[in-house]
Order: C-alpha cells, then sequence, then structure tokens
C-alpha cells in the first residue's frame, strides 16, 4: 500500500444514535453520529411510525391536500359551467321561438 494516501483507520470508533444507543466498530473516524439504529428504528421495534429527517412526508402530505383542493375547485367549475351551457340554451330556444 502506498504511504499517505490512506485515512487513519479506527479499530474502537464509537456510533452514537440519536436514542442514546451506543456501540463501537471500526472506521475512518473517531467518532460517527446517526439518526436512527436498530433499537429505534421502525422495521426492528414494529412500531407504526415514520422517520422523516428532512420534511419530506409533510411536504408529500401537503401536495396531496393541495392536490385535493385542486380536484374539488375544477370538478365545481365543470358544474357551473355544464349550467351555464343549459341556461344559454334555453333562451337560445326561446328566441327562436319568439
Amino acid at each position: 500500500m502506498r504511504e499517505g494516501i490512506h485515512p487513519k483507520w479506527y479499530p474502537e470508533a464509537r456510533v452514537i444514535c440519536a436514542c442514546g444507543n451506543t456501540w463501537t466498530v471500526g472506521a475512518a473516524l473517531a467518532e460517527l453520529r446517526t439518526d436512527v439504529c436498530s433499537n429505534c428504528h421502525p422495521f426492528f421495534t414494529g412500531e407504526q411510525r415514520i422517520v422523516d429527517t428532512e420534511g419530506q412526508v409533510d411536504r408529500f402530505i401537503k401536495r396531496l391536500e393541495k392536490r385535493q383542493e385542486t380536484v374539488v375547485d375544477t370538478s365545481k367549475k365543470k358544474k357551473t359551467r355544464k349550467e351555464k351551457q343549459a341556461i344559454v340554451e334555453l333562451v337560445d330556444e326561446d328566441a327562436a321561438k319568439a
């Protein structure tokens, strides 16, 4: 191996989870921090909770709500357009009879 190009190896590096769980591993950093580990991850604990560190779930739910609002708005607009067409057709028929 070439000298000076490889990172320093820490055989007793500590991994610290946000839940407080710690363990040692071999790594290129002396201390590693993580948000989720096997003690607190929903897959391993069986809990039904969403792990969201960047707000992606919240943004997705907001987009779904916005979409529902627009779908409801467009369905109302289509209904009113049909009603307007029916009124125009009735007026045209009355004008033709007179």
